[in-house]
Order: C-alpha cells, then sequence, then structure tokens
C-alpha cells in the first residue's frame, strides 16, 4: 500500500513539474515585463517603471553593502513582519476603496449582461437577454444573485456591485489568511505580504462576473477542510467546519462549476494517505470521519436543494431550456485558435435549435480538429495553450471583447482620469501596471518554484488542485489567462506555505544555513496533519 502511495505522489510530482514549468517559462518570458517600447502591444513603459526597476536595484544593492540597512530592512520585514504586513496590507485595501471610487466603468461581455439583466425588470423581457440566458443558464445563479442583491439593497449602478466584488475579493483574502493561520501560523507574516501584492495588482474588483464572485467560495472551503483536518481542536468546530465546506463547495457548484476542482484533489490525496498510513485507521478515527462526512452531506444535499428549487422555480426571467448549450461545446472551442473563445461556433449555438443538434455540431468540430491536428501537432497545441492559459500576470485584462463600453484613451485630468490611464487600453500608464502585474505575477510562481524539497500534505493537495485546474483548461475553453482567477486562492496559499523551504532551499544554496530538517515535513509524515 505504501508502494502504491509512493507511485502515486509521483505522477502527481511529474504533471506538476511538467506543467508549472511551463507555467513559470511563459511567464518569465512574457511580452508584459518588457521594460520601454513595447511592440507587441504598441506600448511604452514610463518613469514609473524605470524608477520601480531602479527602486529595487538599489534596494538589493544597498542590503549587500551596508550591514546597517540589512539589519533595518530586517527588523521592519522579518521581525515585525506581522506589524508591517498589516500595514502594507491596511494600505492596499483603503487603495482598492478609492479606485473603485474613482473607477467604474461599465463593461461589455459576459459581465455587461449580468448587470443588464440583474436590475431591470424589463431588461429581461428582451429577446436578446432571454436568448443568451436559456443558451448560457451556467449564469442564471449569479444573475438571479446579484438580482435579490438589488432587491434587497435597492441599488442597482455599476459601482454598488464594483463595491460587491471588492467585498468578496477581500473577503477570499481573509479566508486565506485564516487558513495560514489553521495551518501554519509562523507564516501569517509572508501571506500578508502575499496578499498584498496580489491585491495591489488586481483590477478585476471593478469586473462583477464569476471569476472573482467565487474567489471567498472556494477560499472559504479550503479553510474549512484544514479546520477539519486539525485532530487536536474541539469536534464541535471541526463539525461546523463540516458544514461549511458541504455548503460551501454546493453554492461553488452553482457559481462556477470548475472550481470544485480542488474538491476532488483534497478527496482524492485523502484516499492516498490511508494507503500511506493504514495503521492510523483506527475504529475512533473511522467514526470521527464518518460523522463529519455526514455532515458534509446534509449540508450539502440541504444547500443544493434550497438553491436548485430557486433556481428552477424562478419567474424573474423565461428561459427555453432546450437550448441550453452542451459541455461538449467548450471542448470543441478548446481546439482551435488560441484554445479561447470563437465567434464561428458561438453563432452555430445560437442557431442550431436543439441541443442534440448542437452536440453532433460540436462533436463534428472537434474530430475535424483532432484529426487536423494529430498526435504531434496536438501535442504542441496544448504546449502553446498553456502559455495561453498561464503566462499573463494580468489575467487577460482587457482580453474580452466590448471590455468597457466607454472611451478607451481617458485624458490625464482628475484623479479619475489619472488611475484609468493605468487599466484602459490607450491608458499613457497600461504598460506600467501590465509590467507590475507580471513581476508580481513572476515573483509568486518565482516563490513556488524554488519551494521543493520535502513536502507535506497541504502542499500536495494544493499542486493537485492547480494540476486539475491545467487540464481542465488545456481541454476546455481557455485561451487567456482570466480562467486562473478561480484557482488563485491554491496558488497564493501554495506560495505561503512553500516560502519556509524557499528559504531554506536558497540559504543552503548560498552557505548561509546548515543542513537542517523539515520539521513541519517530518510531523505531517508522522502524523497525517495538514497544519
Amino acid at each position: 500500500m505504501r508502494r502504491f502511495y509512493n507511485f502515486s505522489q509521483t505522477v502527481i510530482n511529474f504533471f506538476w513539474r511538467v506543467l508549472f514549468f511551463l507555467m513559470f517559462f511563459f511567464a518569465l518570458t512574457s511580452t508584459n515585463i518588457i521594460l520601454g517600447d513595447n511592440p507587441t502591444f504598441g506600448t511604452s513603459t514610463t518613469m514609473l517603471t524605470t524608477s520601480l526597476v531602479i527602486g529595487i536595484v538599489a534596494v538589493a544593492v544597498m542590503n549587500y553593502a551596508y550591514p546597517w540597512f540589512r539589519e533595518w530592512l530586517v527588523k521592519v520585514f522579518v521581525t515585525h513582519q506581522l506589524a508591517t504586513g498589516s500595514l502594507l496590507l491596511l494600505v492596499v485595501i483603503i487603495g482598492q476603496l478609492i479606485f473603485v471610487t474613482y473607477v467604474h466603468p461599465v463593461s461589455g461581455f459576459d459581465a455587461g449582461m449580468l448587470h443588464y439583466a440583474a436590475t431591470s425588470a424589463k431588461h429581461v423581457q428582451e429577446v436578446g437577454v432571454t436568448s443568451y440566458y436559456s443558451l448560457n443558464q451556467n449564469n442564471m445563479p449569479i444573475m438571479l444573485f446579484m438580482h435579490w442583491l438589488s432587491q434587497l439593497t435597492g441599488q442597482t449602478s455599476w459601482q454598488f456591485f464594483d463595491y460587491v466584488t471588492l467585498f468578496f475579493v477581500d473577503l477570499s483574502a481573509f479566508f486565506n489568511l485564516l487558513s495560514v493561520f489553521v495551518a501554519q501560523p509562523l507564516a501569517l507574516g509572508t501571506a500578508l505580504y502575499i496578499h498584498a501584492g496580489w491585491l495591489a495588482v488586481f483590477p478585476s474588483i471593478i469586473m462583477p462576473y464569476t471569476d472573482a464572485w467565487g474567489l471567498p467560495l472556494v477560499s472559504f472551503f479550503i479553510l474549512c477542510y484544514l479546520i477539519m483536518r486539525q485532530t487536536t481542536w474541539p469536534i464541535l468546530l471541526r463539525a461546523t467546519a463540516a458544514l461549511g465546506f458541504g455548503i460551501s463547495v454546493t453554492l461553488t457548484y452553482f457559481m462556477k462549476p470548475s472550481s470544485i476542482i480542488p474538491v476532488i484533489a483534497i478527496v482524492i490525496m485523502e484516499i492516498l494517505t490511508v494507503f500511506r498510513q493504514p495503521q492510523a485507521v483506527t475504529k475512533r478515527a473511522l467514526f470521527v470521519v464518518f460523522a463529519l462526512l455526514m455532515l458534509i452531506v446534509d449540508g450539502a444535499g440541504v444547500t443544493y436543494k434550497v438553491t436548485n428549487d430557486k433556481i428552477q422555480n424562478q419567474t424573474y426571467i423565461k428561459l427555453d431550456k432546450s437550448r441550453s448549450i452542451p459541455a461538449i461545446h467548450f471542448m470543441a472551442m478548446g481546439v482551435y485558435g488560441e484554445g479561447g473563445y470563437s465567434d464561428k461556433q458561438a453563432i452555430q449555438m445560437a442557431v442550431l435549435p436543439t441541443k442534440q443538434q448542437k452536440t453532433d455540431y460540436s462533436v463534428k468540430m472537434l474530430k475535424r480538429r483532432l484529426k487536423q491536428l494529430g498526435a504531434g501537432g496536438y501535442l504542441m497545441f496544448l504546449i502553446k495553450k498553456q502559455r495561453n492559459n498561464t503566462a499573463d500576470g494580468t489575467f487577460g485584462w482587457l482580453k474580452e471583447g466590448h471590455f468597457f463600453r466607454e472611451n478607451q484613451k481617458p485624458s490625464n485630468h482628475g484623479l479619475s482620469n489619472k488611475l484609468k490611464n493605468f487599466i484602459y487600453l490607450y491608458g499613457r500608464h497600461i504598460a506600467d501596471f501590465r509590467f507590475a502585474a507580471q513581476l508580481w505575477w513572476i515573483v509568486l510562481l518565482g516563490i513556488i518554484a524554488l519551494g521543493f524539497g520535502p513536502q507535506r500534505l497541504v502542499i500536495q493537495i494544493l499542486r493537485l488542485s492547480m494540476v486539475g485546474g491545467f487540464m481542465f483548461l488545456l481541454l476546455f475553453e481557455g485561451g487567456r489567462s482570466r480562467y486562473l482567477i478561480q484557482y488563485l486562492p491554491c496558488l497564493l496559499l501554495l506560495a505561503t506555505f512553500s516560502f519556509e523551504r524557499v528559504m531554506i532551499n536558497v540559504g543552503r544554496l548560498f552557505g548561509w544555513y546548515e543542513e537542517r530538517v523539515d520539521e513541519a515535513a517530518v510531523a505531517d509524515e508522522q502524523h497525517g496533519s495538514a497544519s
């Protein structure tokens, strides 16, 4: 049994290393990180980026050359990391509030349709709107939720829903920090720095859509799992976490079904853990696991019934359920072009009247493309698609059709326009934003890459979650890194939990530290703890 466990870990690590290596390599070579003129986008970085680079180099040189400066950095950012990290995070949150207050343009594509339908009973009577939701019934739950929020608060503005999006994104960060506190409290300072960096370059807080709205649900069920895994904690708290796990997983399924891939990873790794330590499976342990599973199932079952009944029995919009787009359509789109959205196939989904005809058309398109590519061609296509899916640290910002409905070339007058210049297509500082976002992305992935060595259960779960997410995006519609947003909690936690190993590995490389034992990995090996 132990041999089977070791084999399974070897397989997981193989796919992780291949897919993550491609991700990291393509992030390092992304056109976003070009200084000066960028021929790909026809833009150029400004003195802001130059100053940032000079500042980073200056800090690195002073850290090397001046012991007093190095001691100051250690005191501020290491010794007092909780205070410093909390202050940085607070400053970023204040910056987010200012940003949303002054920048809240109405979007096009799916996010715009959600807002348009959710805020007016007249709008949902239009043919174009009913046709959209008849085809894309997966967007019904979030639209109905947005409508409920609108009815509850009396608010219909895009800015209001931007504030809601901001709340959900920051709530996800809060749940992630709680997960770190539960699993590895000493890494909380690192987590504060990593999350402050993420939120500082994440403009999707002004895009109310499933990508951002699903984040707190993913973060919450990971938190609930980690609490359940704490065998020394009160059983009542763990039972509450089990209920929360079942509820959040079900709501995640309705919000964005592909976001439950980490749940599948948790189940697989828990089963494999039994093969690793069969002697640990006592009657008491089985009873506790069974009780927690019953609570999970109960929470999930009740939540599913209530939510599904609300959706199926809603009277807000009339749909033709027979026109729903089949899942195979997204696989067919995923093998053409850059592996993303296809106007031609989307139009066919709207034209073909029955679900069976849509399915037959998608199967035909999928088979035709696979035959055209061949085995070698398909492999090369997947490598390029992995680049398209993961390299961009802006998460596909501005790459959707009709991203904003207003003029994409703001002036430089007033705070609102100054901020818009960083995120609008023809903004003066759009290249500066792309550079900063890509730099953060490379640092995050670099931390994960350097965190090799003995691994704990929670790290293997997060790795397997990402492998599953990578494979899903390779097989279905992808083509841009916006689809990675749903898996950000996994990446953020993975970087946080890997940071201790990074310091050990870098220290060994430069001779800063003597050989030491990874105590957390040993404890996990002995006790099967996710902490």
